[in-house]
Formats: C-alpha cells, structure tokens, sequence
C-alpha cells in the first residue's frame, strides 16, 4: 500500500472517531457508550462529597459542573441523579437489602453510592434497564475496580428484574403492621422524622392522610423560587426576565420554569435573588405587621447567608429604616454583605457577633426583629436532601438551647411596642411552638411583658387575600410543601407590650 492512500485511510480513520465522539457528546448519558460518563461521575463525586464531608449537594454539584464544562442535557441529568439518589436514599436501601448477600453497612461506601445511583436510574428515571445497569457497572469499574464492578453489575441486574411498584410491594411487606416503619422505607425518611411530622401535622389539626402526602411532596424536586426585592426591581420585570410566572402567595415571588437563576441580570446584580416562597411570606410579615411608635430600628438576628436580610433591608429602605444584619459566623457575614449589596447605601449594617449577647448589649433598641434560628432544617428537605441522613434527634437539644437563647434575646433587644418574628424552616415542635411556650413562660417571670400576635392574618394580609390553608382562628403559622408548594416554614409574631 502506497503512503499516499495510508495516509487517506488514517485520515478516514480519524474522521469517523471524530464523528463517533460527536454523536456520543450529542447523545443522552444512558446512550453512551460503555464507559464512566461525565454526567454519571459528576453525580458520584458529589455523593461521596456529600458523605465524605458533611457537604451539601446543592452547594458541590453546581460548581463540578461548571469546573467541567457539564451542561444541557448531561447537567440535567447530573442533577437529577445527585439529588434523586439522595432524596430516595432509604427507598433505595430497603430495596437492596433484599438483593446483596451482606449488611449494607458492610459494603464499601462507594460502593453502596453506586448502588444506591444505579438504583435511582433503574427505578426512579426513565433509564432503559440495560443502560442503567452497563453505565453504572463502567463507572465502578473505573472508581471502584473490577472485583467490586462484578457485584454491582449482579446486584443491579437482580434489582432490574422487577419495577418499583413491585418492589414497593415487598418492602412494605417486610415492615409488617409497623407503620412507620412502612412509611419511612417507602418515602425515603428516617422513621424519627415521619414520627415528628406526623405529631406536627396532629398539632396543626391537620387530616391524618396529610402524613404520606408531606412525605411524597419531600421526596420532589422543587421549583425555583426568586425574589424581586421590592424598590429595586418589579415582580413584573422580574418575571419577564426570567420567563417565569408569578408565585401563589407572596407578592414578590416568580416562579422560574427552567435555566440557571444565577444567569439572570436581576440575580447577578443582587436586585433578585433565589428564595422560598415561604421564607418571603415569613420576612414580609415581620415587614409589615403593625406596631406601636417608630419604625426606624430593624434586626435580623441570625442572618447568614442572607436572603430575608436582603428582603428585610430593601423593605426598610422603602419605609425609610435601617437594618442591622447580624451574623455569628464571619463566613456567613460574608455571604449576607454580597446578598445586600444591591440596597442603598447606608441601610443595613452587618456585624458578626453571637445573637444571644445582642439583647443585653442593646436592650430596647430595635422596632422590629427577626429571629430565623438555627434549626434542623426538616422543613427543607426538598432542597437539601441530605440533611433527612445527616441530623439526629440529638440534634434537638442543643438546637433548642440555641433557639430559646436568640429568641429570649430578641425579645429584650426589642422595644415595648415593638415586634419579633420567631422564624424556623423546621415544622418539629421541639424547634417550634415548644420553645416560644418555654420562652414566654420565662419572660413572663422576669417581668417583661409579651404577647402574640395573629401571625396567620399578618400571612393572609401580605398574600393580598390569596387563599391560604393556615387553619382555623388565629395561631402561629405553619407552611407545608404538600399544601402550600414552599418549605415548612414555620411563623411566630410576638409584640412586647412592656
């Protein structure tokens, strides 16, 4: 063969794998062929972040993906997989505990991640069957090794052999008559949580039923919610910009159908921002409920990493007060300073300091007051999956200790006549009505005069007569992802009569 036509078939022979790598680029993760894809790993690598070192998904996954150049279809994909693996976790382990020869917790952890991926492909995405299993087996092959790739591709393949309304049948037949049991391996929640929101749902007087329903709204991926700061930008503009529609209840909401918010110009300009729909509804509450006297003196207590601090402070430039944004945690005083910095100059002051030595240093010097504790985080697990794995009932109490510190000091740094919110994105009593109770007990002992306030009507008079299930007569407030579509936002308003 002459050099002439070895060279043309080289050149014949680089075109086609060019083409090939093209056609795989252009073609869905689960098309791919046999080998760990960018999509797929990205996934792996924030799970082992995740349980590697207590990080959060929602914080790891975006910056791989960029760092990759990861995008469109395959991003989607990455994300879908992280989160939904997270969020199914328990699902997926009743699940294999019928199929692998062993206590999980005896497995590699990576390899219980990979598992616990392939299960989510196979049962929980539209992934054909044999590309779930070949394209998980390949990514163990490369992360993990030949030997234990083996396992997984026979443990995968004995999970393919059935749907999950199949196996769904078998773990709840594993539980028995142990209904917690039942519901904390079907929907995916340690048997403590569906405990504490079942006692919560009972407190609310809400319907029995209402239990797997919550669970079921925990376990989808929400939508993203921005805020149009009120005076720097239009709920209208906002909307327009993003293509979005406007939220259900707060009149600062638009709902962001698809695409990245942090590409939006009101978003980078800090004249928007991604926030909960009940974390707005909560802020501007506070924002406007009345009070007695001035109002030019607001706090945000706790308020990294900055998103009702942000909310508050344009507010309070509008009715023409400032507002200190205070923050124990210097990073997190950080985050709020880049969260704020679209208000007016000279509006909010940020400090770092602990929120429970406030109300001594500056007793009766504030109008208003946000107290967003410190929490478990239970009523956001839509957002941050991980935390259902990651927190303990042990957790509670110094978490109460913590809260009943903030709020004891808010109600002293705040003026007869002034108001305070006590604020938590946990729906646990324990973190909710229990340690308001404890707290005015305790200030009713000391002498300092406080009483609530109808939080639910301050709730209904911002989301301008929008019909909201807050039950009925007036109490604190209490949101639900599976009634309202926000995180379980819980409110109380307090008003300090002396």
């Amino acid at each position: 063969m002459s050099e002439e036509r070895r060279d043309a078939r080289g050149r014949q022979r680089g075109a086609a794998r060019a083409a090939g790598r093209d056609e795989r680029t252009r073609s869905a993760p689960a098309q791919r062929a046999r080998s760990g894809d960018a999509a797929r790993t990205a996934a792996f690598d924030t799970l082992r972040q995740v349980d590697g070192s207590d990080a959060y998904a929602n914080l790891v996954l975006p910056g791989l993906l960029a760092r990759r150049s990861i995008t469109g279809r395959d991003a989607a994909f990455a994300t879908e997989l992280a989160y939904g693996t997270l969020r199914l976790r328990g699902r997926y382990d009743a699940v294999l505990a019928f199929v692998v020869d062993r206590p999980l917790d005896q497995l590699d952890p990576a390899v219980l991640d990979l598992l616990r991926l392939g299960c989510h492909q196979l049962l929980g995405m539209r992934v054909p069957a044999h590309a779930g299993v070949s394209q998980t087996v390949a990514l163990a092959r490369e992360q993990v090794g030949t030997g234990s790739a083996q396992l997984v591709n026979a443990v995968l393949r004995k999970v393919a052999a059935d749907d999950w309304p199949t196996w769904q049948t078998r773990v709840e037949q594993a539980a028995g008559d142990d209904e917690t049991a039942r519901l904390a391996a079907v929907w995916s929640h340690p048997a403590w949580i569906v405990r504490a929101l079942r006692q919560a749902l009972v407190a609310q007087g809400r319907p029995g039923d209402d239990l797997t329903a919550l669970l079921a709204a925990d376990d989808e991926a929400p939508k993203v919610t921005l805020v149009a700061r009120p005076g720097l930008i239009e709920v209208t503009e906002l909307a327009a910009q993003a293509r979005g529609t406007f939220g259900r209840y707060a009149p600062t909401s638009v709902t962001l159908p698809t695409g990245d918010p942090g590409a939006l110009a009101a978003v980078r300009a800090g004249l928007a921002g991604v926030q909960d729909e009940g974390s707005q509804l909560v802020a501007l509450a506070l924002a406007s409920a009345p009070l007695e006297g001035a109002d030019r003196a607001w706090l945000d207590l706790c308020a990294g990493p900055g998103g009702k601090a942000a909310l508050l402070g344009a507010m309070a430039a509008r009715n023409g007060a400032r507002l200190v944004a205070n923050e124990v945690a210097p990073h997190r005083a950080g985050l709020v300073e880049q969260a704020v910095r679209a208000v007016p100059s000279g509006v909010v002051q940020v400090r770092t300091g602990d929120g429970r030595a406030l109300g001594d240093a500056e007793p009766q010097e504030y109008d208003r007051v946000l107290v967003d504790a410190p929490c478990t985080g239970l009523g956001a697990l839509r957002r941050r999956p991980e935390a259902r794995w990651r927190r303990q009932p042990s957790d509670l109490a110094p978490l109460g200790e913590l809260q009943r510190g903030l709020l004891t000091s808010a109600l002293q740094a705040v003026r007869p006549g002034g108001v305070v919110a006590y604020v938590t994105c946990s729906p646990h009593l324990a973190e909710t009505t229990l340690v308001v109770d404890d707290v005015l007990r305790a200030t009713a002992r000391s002498g300092l005069g406080v009483e609530r306030l109808d939080a639910r009507a301050a709730v209904r008079r911002v989301a301008g007569g929008r019909d909201l299930d807050l039950g009925e007569g007036p109490g604190d407030v209490q949101l639900w992802p599976h009634v309202h579509g926000t995180d379980a936002m819980f409110l109380a308003l307090l008003h300090r009569t002396s």
